[in-house]
């Protein structure tokens, strides 16, 4: 039985550097790590650790340092509430999207609708089978979207992978009414360059826009050669979706991006942009593109325009994701060291690498410029056999606070405040102890979103929690209710 200690946030340290450092360096190259993709649509990413690192752990483990094998730690303001194992769907979990009721869950395998009237006691809607990495997710009205990245036969959902150097393979987005929640139906099917490791909405009120991220071309993939500089855009009419189709591929990389390694060691050569998150209220939109932040204006949505672009060749290996502030004067970057496959929450990566990037939004429309403040990262280590780093997450609606939740793989579900840009710190945390103590795993919660006074989380491999936060400084955010919640398309809370 998985046994639960409430406890409050702990500053662990783990004894033994050398032991992390010894871990990383078989994952990582020597210097700063360089990214790898988010895993395929294989089993979960499995590395094998020497005797004396898995001593390590353990004895990290029985002194308190680390929590149990799948013993479930947390701070006295969260409350595990429910979980939901997985169920058909036995392929990796990823992202959620949240409408009325009901919460969308993507994994590998296809997506789960669950009923979330009742928080405490979540019900299975429907599970649709339709394989294909890494099943991305958001909806819009009675529209659900899901990204294809990894080769396939076809566009069906009895596909077969094959490989990227066939021509007749297939990668791009996927379109499903979902008007009844216990029958989706599959209507549409758009192929896009590189496929669709993640999109974005934006929506209007007869079409969707959808900006599709992808990267890593070759020249040996027929659709998918380099330079691949840029974003799909696929326009969606709401009353016809099977006339979806790209309108556009905006080059966001006129110069071709960070150039990576050699130039800029341990860096990510920019291909293309991991995640995209927009902020409709504002005509904003923040890319995080392998090597590059960006900052663009999408007030004509089909053809978004750069505002301005960051690099950070110290710290950051892969600009992985982006998240507004209600204001918009500030976003967060988040850096996935490792690609989601190492343990860099540990003494020897340290607190600025793997982390969340902060920057202020300085001036005004075309002039504004992104300036950087401070990093944030868990202050809490993991065994050397936990795959943590920073991942997705949303901010929690509070006026005049800047707060988020955000997923660290195996470091758990953390709570943070970042109302002060040059002091970030965490005020909640909730996290499982490691999946194994033999080989480092990929695990742990893949996102974490604040929707409708909860924290929804979707775990890897343990499935679908759902948290309370009870704290004066998030409490506020339990009276604001949206009708639809797609991270990467943020609302704006307070002016509507």
């Amino acid at each position: 039985m998985t046994s639960l200690h409430t406890t409050p946030v702990r500053r662990r340290r783990l004894g033994v550097a050398a032991a992390a450092a010894g871990l990383f360096a078989t994952l990582l190259t020597a210097g700063p790590a360089a990214a790898t993709p988010d895993p395929d649509d294989s089993a979960a990413t499995r590395t094998e650790v020497s005797a004396s690192q898995e001593a390590e752990a353990t004895a990290a483990i029985r002194s308190g340092e680390v929590p149990g094998v799948d013993e479930i730690v947390h701070s006295r303001n969260i409350t595990h509430l429910a979980n939901v194992p997985k169920d058909a769907l036995q392929g990796l979990n990823t992202d959620l999207a949240f409408q009325g009721k009901y919460a969308f869950a993507g994994n590998y395998d296809g997506f789960r609708i669950f009923d979330i009237s009742n928080p405490k006691s979540p019900k299975t809607v429907a599970q649709v089978l339709c394989p294909g990495s890494q099943n991305d997710i958001s909806v819009s009205g009675n529209l659900l979207f899901l990204s294809t990245d990894s080769s396939r036969s076809d566009n069906s959902c009895a596909s077969t992978t094959q490989p990227a150097t066939e021509k007749s393979s297939w990668e791009g987005m996927k379109v499903f009414d979902i008007s009844d929640k216990r029958n989706p139906k599959y209507v549409a099917a758009v192929e896009t360059a590189c496929g669709s490791h993640t999109h974005t909405l934006v929506p209007e009120r007869k079409n969707v826009y959808v900006y599709v991220s992808s990267y890593s071309p070759s020249e040996t993939f027929p659709d998918c050669r380099p330079p691949h500089d840029g974003i799909s855009v696929i326009k969606v009419p709401r009353q016809a979706p099977e006339k979806s189709r790209v309108v556009n591929f905006p080059v966001l990389f006129p110069d071709g991006g960070n150039p990576g390694a050699p130039t800029n060691p341990g860096v990510s050569k920019t291909t293309g942009c991991h995640d995209i998150t927009v902020l409709p209220s504002k005509d904003l939109a923040a890319g995080a593109c392998m090597g590059d932040g960006l900052l663009f204006s999408i007030k004509d949505p089909e053809n978004p325009k750069i505002i301005d672009r960051v690099q950070d060749n110290v710290n950051f290996a892969f600009w992985h994701s982006a998240t507004f502030n209600q204001r918009a004067d500030k976003v967060v970057f988040t850096d996935e060291l490792g690609g989601g496959g190492a343990a860099t929450c540990n003494e020897e990566i340290g607190p600025k690498r793997g982390a969340d990037g902060i920057y202020d939004i300085v001036g005004r429309g075309d002039h504004r410029k992104l300036v950087f403040r401070s990093y944030f990262k868990i202050d809490r280590p993991q065994a050397d056999t936990e795959v943590c780093v920073a991942h997705n997450g949303s901010i929690i609606p509070v006026k005049g606070r800047d707060l988020m939740v955000q997923a660290w793989y195996q470091g758990g579900v953390s709570v943070w405040d970042f109302t002060d840009s040059s002091k970030p710190k965490e005020i909640g945390f909730f996290e499982r102890g490691p999946v194994t103590m033999d080989e480092v795993t990929t695990a742990g919660p893949w996102s974490a979103y604040y929707y409708n006074g909860y924290i929804y989380s979707n775990d890897i491999e343990k499935g679908f929690d759902v948290l309370r936060i009870d704290d004066r400084r998030t409490d506020p955010a339990k009276r604001v209710r949206t009708d639809e919640l797609n991270v990467q398309t943020q609302p704006d809370y307070f002016e509507r």
